[in-house]
Formats: C-alpha cells, sequence, structure tokens
C-alpha cells in the first residue's frame, strides 16, 4: 500500500480494538485461500492480487441472494482508497480495476461495520447501481431494489444460521411480499423527490437506522466476520407454545422484523399465541377468555377486502365500560402498506374492551371515541368497523380496512409481554382470610373494645 492508502487504512482501523484489527485485516487472506484451494500456502497473499466476483460469490453464495453479492461487488471496486469514498467519475477505481484491492475490502467492512451514515451514504449509493461505476443521483426505484436485496439476504441469513426463534417461516405468510412492503416503509422515509444524492441518503440513513443494521448483519454474516464483544443482532421474538401443525400464521419473518422494534423496550417477552381464529373459531367469548389476564397483546386482523392490520395493546385488557392503556398503545397496518400510527395527545382513548351491557358498546376497540373507533371488533364477532375522517384522534390513522364497515376473515392475538402476576386467592397462593384484608381497621376495633366475633369462622389454614 501507499502511504496516502496506508494512512487511510490506519484511521479506519483505529475504530476497531487491537484485538479485532488482525481480524478485518485478515478477510483478504482468508478469502482468497478459499478461492485458490487447500493446496495454496498460507500466509500473506502475493502483492497486486485481488478478489474476483466469482471469489465472493464462492464465499457468499450459500447466504446471500447473487444479486446483492453483485452489489457488494461492485461497491467495493468504487472505492478510491486515497480518498476512503466511491470515486466520483463514474468509472470504478484504478487500484481495483481488475477486482477488489485489499485496501478497498478493509475501508468497505471498516465502513459498513462501525461507519457513520455519512461513511455508509457513498457506499449504499454504490449498491443501488446495478452497472458499472457510480452516479451522482439514484431513483427511488433503484433504492428500492437495493432495500428488497438486502431484506432478502438479511432473511436469508436468519433461516440459515438457525436464528428463527422458534418461528417457522413455512407455516407463516408470504416472505416475499413482506420484503417488498418493508423496503417501501423503508423508502418512504426517503425525503419526498424523484432523485437522492449522497447527502439526501446519509440523511436518511442516519434516522432509518433498520437500513446500518441490516448492511452489519450482511456483512459480518456473509463475509463470516465475527469481531469479539458484538453478539448477532437478534431481529425476531422468542416464540414459544405455538402449534404451528395446525396454523397459518398471519405474520411473516420480514413484518415481524419490522412489528418487533416498535414495541417499548421493556416488552421482551417470548411471543405466545392466545387466540386464532384457525384454531379457536369465530368466538368473542374465547377471545375474550385469551385477551384477559395474559398482559401486554398484539392484535392481528385481515378482512374479507384482504387488508391486514392491528393493534399493540400495552395494558392487559380488561372487561369494562370505560378507555383503559397509555400512549405506548398504537395501531398498525401491514397490507396494503407496512406503518405504525402512534398516541397523538389528543385524547386517551387507548383502548376499550366491554361485554353484556344494554347502554354502552360491546365489542373490542382502540382509538377514536364510541361508535366512532380507529379499530373496533363488535361482539358478535365477524364484523368491525374503522372510521378514520380523516384521521383517528387518538392514534392519527387512517382507515385500516379495505372498508370502513369490513368483514373479518381471520384473526390473530398475541401475548407479547410478561404476564401479570396473579392476583391474591388466585391458583391457591398467597390466599387471605376477609379478616386480614384490613389489619388497621382490625386493630382500631380491638383498642375500642369491640369483640371480633367472626374471627371463630375463620377457615383453617391450608398446609
Amino acid at each position: 500500500m501507499g502511504n496516502t492508502e496506508s494512512v487511510v487504512v490506519q484511521k479506519r482501523l483505529a475504530r476497531f480494538r487491537p484485538e479485532e484489527r488482525p481480524v478485518l485485516e485478515g478477510v483478504f487472506d482468508r478469502l482468497q485461500r478459499g478461492a485458490e484451494g487447500p493446496a495454496e500456502a498460507p500466509g500473506k497473499t502475493p502483492a497486486g492480487k485481488t478478489l474476483t466476483l466469482e471469489v465472493l460469490q464462492s464465499s457468499m453464495g450459500s447466504l446471500v441472494p447473487d444479486s446483492m453479492v453483485r452489489r457488494i461487488y461492485h461497491c467495493m471496486r468504487t472505492i478510491d482508497p486515497g480518498l476512503a469514498a466511491p470515486a466520483a467519475s463514474g468509472k470504478t477505481s484504478t487500484s481495483g480495476a481488475s477486482g477488489v484491492a485489499r485496501e478497498q475490502l478493509v475501508i468497505f467492512l471498516a465502513d459498513t461495520l462501525r461507519g457513520t451514515a455519512e461513511e455508509r451514504a457513498p457506499l449504499v449509493m454504490a449498491m443501488c447501481q446495478r452497472g458499472a461505476g457510480t452516479a451522482v443521483v439514484v431513483t427511488c426505484e433503484q433504492v428500492a431494489e437495493f432495500l428488497q436485496d438486502l431484506i432478502s439476504a438479511v432473511v436469508q441469513i436468519l433461516v440459515h444460521r438457525g436464528r428463527l426463534q422458534a418461528w417457522k417461516p413455512e407455516r407463516m405468510g408470504d416472505g416475499s411480499l413482506g420484503v417488498k412492503l418493508l423496503a417501501e416503509h423503508m423508502c418512504s422515509e426517503l425525503k419526498p423527490s424523484g432523485c437522492y444524492d449522497v447527502s439526501c441518503l446519509e440523511d436518511w440513513i442516519f434516522r432509518v437506522s433498520q437500513v446500518s443494521l441490516y448492511l452489519e448483519i450482511l456483512v459480518a454474516e456473509g463475509l463470516n466476520v465475527s469481531l469479539s464483544g458484538r453478539p448477532a443482532p437478534t431481529l425476531l421474538p422468542p416464540c414459544i407454545g405455538t402449534p404451528w401443525k395446525e396454523l397459518r400464521c398471519l405474520l411473516d419473518l420480514p413484518t415481524l422484523m419490522f412489528l418487533a422494534p416498535q414495541l417499548p423496550d421493556s416488552y421482551s417477552a417470548p411471543w405466545r399465541l392466545v387466540f386464532s381464529t384457525r384454531l379457536h373459531g369465530e368466538s368473542f367469548t374465547r377471545m375474550a377468555a385469551g385477551l384477559t389476564k395474559c398482559g401486554p397483546t398484539l392484535l392481528l386482523i385481515k378482512d374479507t377486502k384482504g387488508h391486514v392490520f392491528g393493534g399493540f395493546a400495552s395494558h392487559a385488557w380488561e372487561v369494562k365500560p370505560q378507555f383503559q392503556g397509555d400512549s405506548r398503545c398504537f395501531l398498525f397496518s401491514v397490507f396494503p402498506r407496512l406503518r405504525v400510527y402512534t398516541a397523538t395527545g389528543y385524547n386517551q382513548h387507548f383502548m376499550y374492551f366491554n361485554q353484556n351491557q344494554q347502554t354502552m358498546p360491546n365489542g373490542l376497540g382502540m382509538g377514536g371515541q364510541l361508535y366512532y373507533f380507529g379499530l373496533w371488533l363488535d361482539s358478535d364477532f365477524g364484523r368491525g368497523h374503522s372510521r378514520a375522517r380523516p384521521k383517528c384522534t387518538t392514534y392519527g390513522s387512517p382507515q385500516l380496512s379495505g372498508e370502513e364497515d369490513f368483514t373479518l376473515a381471520s384473526m390473530e392475538v398475541w401475548a407479547v409481554g410478561k404476564p401479570p402476576e396473579p392476583e391474591e386467592g388466585e391458583e391457591g397462593k398467597g390466599k387471605k382470610s376477609i379478616l386480614d384484608m384490613d389489619p388497621e381497621v382490625q386493630a382500631m376495633m380491638e383498642m375500642a373494645g369491640k369483640t371480633l366475633h367472626s374471627q371463630g369462622l375463620r377457615e383453617p389454614e391450608e398446609d
């Protein structure tokens, strides 16, 4: 390496711990040895050797779609080791004209794994290009295609590495559709314009953390770069006790990757399916039994028009003719668009759950107001509404269903938080006599000389 290149690479390596630097520097040699076979003598590769597309494909091909491998290879070749950024001339860097040089690979690894938004933006710009060279701007369509490749690669890595947390993709929704929906959602965070330069991408990467997270997973797993003290991120929540053989889940892996991070940080308990129309039938009473006393829940509804939507309830549901919950609740849509709608602060009509009342609405609702909910499921089951003209006052959400008054096709309820502690007297634990409910009052009665005739009626304590 020349002096300029050495300085640039050393600056990049300085952000890593001493024991991590040899790992990054050794990736080039490892890839070369893997491509040349076991007969190649170990040690440094001869000067002037570069990594070819075929080398990357043989290393990453089993984990990452070929389209993503080609994007990575093109991006590496555009890096100018002297400038530590993709060349702006529209041509690939001369130092890597016949492949990817060692310096280019090290800079690429350093910027994708530990870089800033400013350093990652030119890399994303280059990966959005399909042809040779780089461009000054990219279109929204190019960004969306790049994101679809990136998300598909991350999903494929989760599957191949066995990090599904007991979820079963074959018993879940259409993952390819989920990839497109998640990519569209991430693109929606771009500033509204037809084309985007590096500064626009930098702002976007800074605000949309998934871009950097997915890039880190792609590079670390795809090139097998294991850094000390950096455990692999967990993108999926644990799932327990799900009867997969009988279930066809409304969720898919990309949608799960999107929804799980929307929950408050404290909600890290394994997800548990507590109700499904496919398993338990269309019964409001059965759904109510699954909802109550299981802690925070995520509701998913699919209507007969194909729209998929739902809501997150931060508290255990209680049957009462009053609103409940708090501002951590939210509504969301999955199809035709992946979106989350959080509390606006306009009112506190977060959750409503009532049954067997003559003067109040009977059913389950979230947001809005009585008879005009952002999401409503009638106690007769099978029917509901999503009324927003133009938006739900509580969550700012539009109409979520295909029609304002919808017909239910299927529904799931997932318990997503720690269940509440059992109340005293439940399941025979912590059982107290009613005589002990208020010991202060009992003491005052004794001081006043009152005889506690009911003491003789105390139930005997169980062993």
